[in-house]
């Protein structure tokens, strides 16, 4: 996930489509900036994303507020098995300037609480000189996804790009469900499926802060697209609901939202058939 390959592959696969893995990694950095711009009311851009950040101020904050989304979580689910974090970040919030001690210890010690209390493998971490110096903004982008999932497990906003990851996990599961019933076939609705998997409580925790788009106009945007599809064969069009349609006769659903087409498995679906 965190190697060259693997980047383009996934920029390859976008609807807009992305002509490089620079393009896709802006493409993070958005949702990335809008998610803290709407925590922590802040004004962080795609442009502005690596500066705005690099004094560590507002990771370390961001670390102390998971923290305390994972007490509040536990408990309520004294029982759940998922890692919890504890340590608190210690850091300097003032008079913090780029490039200055006090903003590499600051970024070291949310590097720390990430591998130590997050548990978050090598391959998607950072170091120091990669945000401070820019010296690797992939790897800090990828870090930065992965404690925003960790936090959207504790009921904390999440990314649109995690949002739709879990809608396509959902998705996914309640499929596999659908198929495990014996004849005669029991319908089994969204929310059944899910709770089967998740206790309503639980189910109502991971809910209650997902942020819907704009689902105005997407039958329009998915019709433009399948109309420049150049293939010998047509492959006819089926919406299952909001935001979510079937094409051809594969049993996967394709999901879209701010114009962009997620597949299973959190892929970017590519615009021709």
């Amino acid at each position: 996930m965190a190697d060259q390959s693997s980047i383009q592959s996934a920029a390859s696969k976008s609807i807009r489509p992305f002509k490089s893995s620079e393009e896709y990694l802006y493409a993070m950095k958005e949702d990335l900036a809008e998610w803290l711009n709407m925590l922590y009311d802040l004004d962080i851009s795609a442009e502005t994303f690596m500066e705005s950040l690099e004094t560590g101020c507002a990771l370390c904050r961001h670390a102390n507020n998971v923290n305390r989304a994972a007490l509040d979580f536990v408990s309520s689910f004294p029982k759940t098995t998922l890692r919890m974090p504890k340590k608190d970040v210690v850091f300097q919030s003032r008079n913090v300037m780029p490039g200055s001690f006090l903003a590499r210890d600051n970024v070291s010690n949310f590097i720390g609480w990430c591998r130590q209390e997050l548990g978050i493998k090598d391959v998607l971490m950072f170091e120091t000189n990669d945000l401070v110096e820019r010296c690797n903004e992939k790897n800090f982008v990828l870090c930065l996804l992965e404690v925003a999932r960790r936090g959207a497990k504790f009921g904390m906003l999440a990314p649109m790009l995690i949002q739709l990851e879990e809608e396509i996990e959902e998705e996914i599961r309640d499929q596999e469900n659908l198929r495990k019933q014996s004849p005669p076939r029991k319908t089994v609705s969204r929310k059944d499926s899910v709770e089967d998997l998740h206790p309503p409580l639980l189910d109502q925790w991971h809910q209650k802060q997902r942020v819907l788009c704009d689902m105005r106009n997407l039958d329009e945007l998915v019709r433009d697209i399948l109309g420049q599809c150049s293939c010998p064969a047509q492959f006819p069009m089926s919406k299952v609901s909001e935001g979510k349609y079937k094409v051809g006769d594969s049993s996967a659903l394709i999901f879209i939202r701010h114009s962009d087409v997620k597949g299973p498995e959190g892929e970017h679906q590519d615009e021709r058939c």
